[in-house]
């Protein structure tokens, strides 16, 4: 089959295709593709070392449709802090908790247009002339408004433990002293969330929310939730400690809680869009630095959709890319990490989709 046939195949249906076929329709979309081994073993594993998942799990993990479009377009996606890895079934459903109240408030906030103001994000150009072939499942952020709200095994940050500490997706940030009321779900909406809000955030002179970067040079996020599904609650906490493992064998400092932000909030900057968005392009990239480079944040979350491709993970980078994986086991974290969190590019067959993950002028996600 040639190209762009492999292209059409993926575009017209997108559960009926090989890996050579959805890789080609990958890179013709501009998004870095890499064909390396997507296990650090034979497979099926032949070695008696490794850790395997209980043969009950695996009977239940999907191991032969297409994950590749398996992943709805968001505008955001948001991580509260709750210091837990398991939740209630329907988080947003739970009396009194920080997703509920954002729940109320995007309910009642005005149905943006199909076009969505702000900046572009960091490192991704709009303004190239060619036509972009589209693949499903892989998406801009600036393409809907929809808003994914998770819960996150983080501590709050806050000292008032009213206030939850919200990690905001792609625009990579940290965003404090958000009150557990829908007046907080307020603040943060106006401050960060409202998909009519730049990357930057808000200018409002009066908000009393706090945001900076996120002081990590790549958010890994597990799916740990046992209420809702098992396989996953299984698989975290041995993706985590894999992950963890191989990143600390790179060199790498990895925390499974949040270091508190230093330097001045976002919102010192609220004097002009220019200053703003610049000292935030400064911090992003500053994530590059001998002194903030290779620290890597791995947290458990609630669900993220798709308990059948356990292991589930999401992968955020600084330039404003999210990488979803499935089927992720032990086996798979360490071509993860050598090929996606250091070297920049996709591996294919693990791919259920992702957001910014189309860079046709760069060839790695993590160039700027």
């Amino acid at each position: 089959m040639n190209r762009l046939k492999r292209l059409a195949a993926v575009l017209l249906n997108p559960h009926d295709v090989d890996i050579d076929d959805a890789s080609s329709a990958l890179e013709a979309a501009g998004v870095p593709v890499s064909f390396a081994d997507c296990r650090n073993c034979p497979n099926p594993c032949d070695q008696a070392s490794h850790e395997d998942y209980p043969n009950k799990i695996v009977s239940m993990i999907d191991t032969k449709s297409d994950m590749l479009g398996s992943v709805k377009p968001y505008r955001r996606q948001v991580v509260i802090s709750t210091g837990k890895s398991d939740w209630e079934r329907s988080v947003t459903s739970v009396k009194d908790t920080l997703a509920a109240f954002i729940t109320t408030v995007e309910g009642s906030a005005p149905t943006p247009g199909t076009s969505l103001p702000g900046t572009p994000q960091s490192g991704f150009k709009d303004d190239f002339e060619a036509p972009r072939p589209g693949v499903v499942g892989i998406f801009r952020d600036s393409e809907t408004s929809k808003l994914s709200i998770l819960n996150g095994s983080h501590d709050t940050l806050c000292t008032d433990h009213a206030c939850e500490t919200v990690l905001v997706f792609p625009d990579y940030k940290i965003v404090t002293e958000v009150p557990r009321s829908v007046g907080g779900a307020q603040a943060l909406w106006d401050n960060s969330v409202n998909p009519t809000v730049p990357r930057m955030g808000s200018l409002s002179e009066g908000t009393s929310v706090k945001s900076w970067i996120i002081p990590y040079s790549c958010v890994i996020l597990i799916c740990s939730h046992r209420r809702r599904d098992v396989r996953c609650a299984v698989v975290a906490p041995k993706l985590e400690h894999a992950f963890s493992d191989c990143l600390c064998r790179e060199g790498w400092d990895v925390h499974t809680q949040l270091d508190a932000p230093t330097g001045p909030p976002l919102e010192e900057f609220n004097d002009s869009e220019e200053s703003k968005s610049a000292e935030m392009d400064r911090r992003l990239q500053e994530l590059d630095s001998e002194d903030l480079s290779k620290r890597a944040l791995i947290l458990k979350t609630s669900h993220i959709g798709g308990h059948r491709y356990a292991g589930n993970v999401i992968i955020y980078m600084p330039q404003g890319a999210g990488v979803w994986y499935g089927r992720v086991s032990t086996h798979e974290v360490e071509p993860i990490v050598k090929t996606t969190i250091l070297g920049g590019m996709i591996l294919p067959p693990l791919l259920r989709g992702g957001v910014n993950l189309a860079r046709p002028d760069c060839k790695k996600l993590t160039d700027w």
